[in-house]
């Protein structure tokens, strides 16, 4: 019987782990106790090979039928829908909290004094550069310049819990 496990236990374990998607032990051991009973049974018509490929795969068709494996399963499934609903609740959270993050920010521009939330909001959100600011409102670079460092330098004050 040691011949005979050494001989075809690769070839045993590649049909379960094809069949069952997994190596299972319990089925290996399963195959060599029904070939230990059975040896007498064989019929030296088709290759000794074969016949152990039989019994492999039917004990594992049985397995797979069984309580036991859809069990299993069924608990993989609900594994996977848990780590799914808190995947789920960790974005609701941090979406929640992003959109709470964006209204304090928001609420801080608009806490600004008019000429510093325009310049803030033009080059920042509108991603317009210092020279279109300047032409839009009419002013100097240099005052657009030091306006948005006013305006950044209030913000990380009324900002400084986010920060």
């Amino acid at each position: 019987m040691k011949f005979i496990i050494e001989q075809y236990k690769n070839n045993i374990r590649k049909i379960i782990s094809n069949m069952t998607g997994s190596i299972n032990e319990d089925i290996e051991q399963e195959v060599y106790i029904k070939t230990w009973k059975n040896l007498d049974k064989y019929k030296e018509q088709g290759k000794f090979k074969s016949w152990i490929n039989t019994i492999t795969a039917n004990l594992c068709r049985d397995y797979m039928k069984s309580s036991v494996y859809k069990n299993s399963s069924k608990m993989v499934t609900e594994e996977e829908e848990l780590i799914q609903i808190r995947d789920e609740k960790e974005n609701i959270e941090s979406e929640f909290i992003q959109k709470q993050r964006q209204k304090q920010i928001m609420d801080a521009i608009d806490s600004l004094k008019p000429k510093f939330k325009e310049v803030i909001i033009m080059y920042e959100m509108q991603e317009m550069s210092y020279e279109e600011i300047s032409k839009k409102i009419n002013c100097p670079v240099g005052t657009i310049r030091s306006r948005l460092f006013n305006a950044r330098k209030e913000l990380s004050v009324k900002l400084k819990d986010l920060l």
